[in-house]
């Protein structure tokens, strides 16, 4: 009894031993690795704006607090009568900056400053999409009453205008930058691996301010020339390209 479990056991053995044998061995292959080069391309494009922004604003100057704000309460709804018969709408129309400074009067002899009247300032931001009317408007409010003007500024209404032809043109210079390096090293620009647009930048422009006009002055004088120009916006992307 005991010879034949022993010869069981041996052939289990040798029976496993050739299983083990015939198991494949795993063997690990070569990792490829790409060569790449990152560059960065830039593309401007020039849009006629097509939206212009002024601030008009009428600062009055009287003892009493009351008289100071009357005053220039009428005069800026003479102002902005002025604007709308030129063609303005409520919409465009807005209150942005109103104010009111005590004027102080100061001695040296150490005592407290006294208050010798007061300053009210109101400001109106106009924004219109007929660009062509911006002069008009101007001088229709400096002959209302307007004694302050600032941030005359034209823009692109719609930021997507040029986005487009934009875009391919930094792509196109980060193609041509990608190119040059791989022929001075000696290789060939392949495909474009991953792509990242950067941050669309505006070309400052330069903001007309007036302040301190005379309105009996301006009146002898034809609508303001304004011209709008081009506006630039620049555009950005980082490539990586494959090296072959």
């Amino acid at each position: 009894m005991k010879r034949v479990i022993s010869s069981m056991f041996f052939t289990l053995a040798v029976s496993g031993g050739a299983f083990a044998q015939s198991a494949p061995i795993a063997t690990a292959e070569p990792m490829l690795w790409t060569q790449t080069i990152s560059v960065t391309g830039n593309g401007t494009v020039q849009i006629t704006p097509d939206r212009v922004t002024f601030n008009v604003g009428v600062q009055t100057v009287a003892p009493t607090v009351d008289a100071a704000v009357n005053e220039n309460n009428a005069k800026v709804a003479a102002v902005i009568a002025a604007l709308k018969k030129a063609g303005a709408t409520d919409k465009e129309l807005r209150t942005a900056n109103f104010f009111i400074n005590p004027q102080q009067e100061y001695n040296n002899q150490g005592q407290l400053p006294r208050i010798i009247g007061y300053q009210v300032s109101n400001t109106i931001t106009v924004t219109r999409t007929d660009i062509a009317s911006a002069g008009r408007l101007l001088q229709a409010a400096i002959s209302a009453g307007v004694n302050q003007a600032s941030g005359l500024s034209f823009e692109v209404s719609d930021p997507k205008r040029g986005r487009d032809e934009g875009l391919q043109a930094a792509f196109a210079d980060a193609r041509g930058k990608a190119s040059a390096l791989a022929q001075a090293a000696g290789r060939t620009l392949g495909r474009a691996l991953s792509i990242n647009e950067g941050t669309r930048a505006e070309v400052p422009r330069p903001m007309v301010m007036a302040k301190g006009m005379v309105a009996q002055e301006a009146m002898a004088v034809s609508d303001v020339p304004v011209e709008s120009g081009a506006q630039q916006i620049r555009y950005a992307v980082s490539v990586v390209f494959e090296l072959r």
